[in-house]
């Protein structure tokens, strides 16, 4: 299931770790199995774990260090998009790690949905789903052709930009799409033409300092910053 081919073809997906696990409890995802080496601390979801070892969790895990638990679940069918206030668009990000964290802070904002371009990384991948801490089972995801979406969407589409304006004194939008690009290219040009604004963290350190923040670093600012104003 590490491959997107083999996720689409079964219609199921990996959770690994009792935390992540227990989150889909209350969640409207699937649990088809679970297989642990300890089935007594995972019991109470309603499906009767497979008790295995922990060699044989090493096995079938897709982490480099497997703790507890692993469970097969079904992928949920896609819904329409339905526009919220405060939207979190993601154009070409790869790294799932990055996928992941940024799931976990629009699940701490109260974001609802995130809007991925099509080449956006998998949110299905094992990895974006243990980076997302249980997070993925309360945010929406959705792929889609970028260029059409912000050019029907309502919302103001703001994106990050080296040039922009300092998130300290732009004013946001009550209605907003918050744009963060590809980790190495940033955002497409296409998608560039589309922005109402543009905005920037700026730098106070030496600028001999880190050459970029990582997006998902840059998300989690943006965000501070725009829920520090409502």
């Amino acid at each position: 299931m590490d491959k997107k081919k083999f996720r689409q073809k079964y219609n199921l997906f990996v959770v690994e770790g009792n935390k992540n696990i227990r989150e889909l409890h209350q969640s409207q995802y699937k649990i088809k199995e679970i297989f642990s080496i300890e089935p007594k601390n995972i019991d109470f979801l309603g499906v009767l774990p497979y008790q295995i070892t922990e060699k044989e969790l090493r096995n079938i895990s897709f982490l480099q260090n497997p703790k507890d638990s692993l469970a097969i679940c079904e992928i949920l069918q896609p819904k329409e998009i339905a526009e919220s206030d405060t939207q979190i668009i993601l154009d070409g990000i790869q790294d799932p790690g990055n996928l992941g964290t940024i799931i976990r802070l629009a699940d701490w904002f109260g974001i609802s949905q995130i809007i991925c371009s099509e080449d956006t990384v998998d949110y299905y991948n094992p990895k974006v789903i243990q980076a997302t801490m249980g997070s993925f089972t309360r945010t929406e995801i959705f792929y889609t052709d970028l260029e059409i979406f912000l050019q029907t969407s309502k919302n103001q589409n703001i994106g990050t930009d080296m040039d922009g304006e300092s998130i300290y004194k732009f004013n946001f939008p009550r209605n907003i799409n918050i744009i963060l690009g590809n980790e190495g290219n940033g955002i497409r040009p296409k998608i560039e033409k589309l922005l109402q604004d543009k905005i920037t963290i700026p730098r106070f350190g030496n600028q001999k300092s880190t050459e970029s923040l990582n997006v998902s670093m840059a998300g989690g600012i943006i965000l501070g910053q725009l829920f520090s104003k409502k």
